[in-house]
């Protein structure tokens, strides 16, 4: 099956060799999406709420930029650096998925920069 790549206009640039989303058959993937701004600097440093709303902003643009809605998602990914964070992130992640909210996990990890807080990365279903 033939993919296509869904590069939202404005989107960051990517740090390492990858499109932002990829649209196969009626599934969009997401790539781990990071508080990185169009101009490849960093958002919200020190700020997991700043961060969280920024990554899922970035996120939503690519579902849509690939036809589909945030209801669509139906996995997240979701590494924090820091699980002292989970609640602040759940709260604004509670905002974005109110209704029937996408099956999930949540990993503690290092990520590719130090002053990245977080990163989600998604599944959307688009129906057949």
């Amino acid at each position: 099956m033939a993919h296509t790549p869904i590069i939202p206009s404005g989107s960051a640039p990517p740090l390492a060799p990858y499109s932002p989303g990829v649209r196969a058959g009626n599934n969009i993937y997401v790539s781990g999406m990071l508080a990185i701004d169009q101009d490849g600097k960093s958002v919200g440093i020190g700020d997991i709420t700043a961060q969280t709303r920024h990554v899922l902003e970035s996120l939503k643009a690519v579902i849509e930029a690939g036809g589909a809605k945030m209801s669509d998602i139906a996995y997240n990914a979701i590494i924090l650096k820091d699980l002292a964070d989970y609640a602040a992130m759940n709260k604004v992640y509670a905002e974005y998925f109110p209704n029937n909210p996408p099956a999930r996990y949540c990993i503690k990890a290092d990520l590719v920069k130090p002053e990245f807080l977080v990163e989600i990365t998604s599944v959307a279903y688009l129906g057949s």
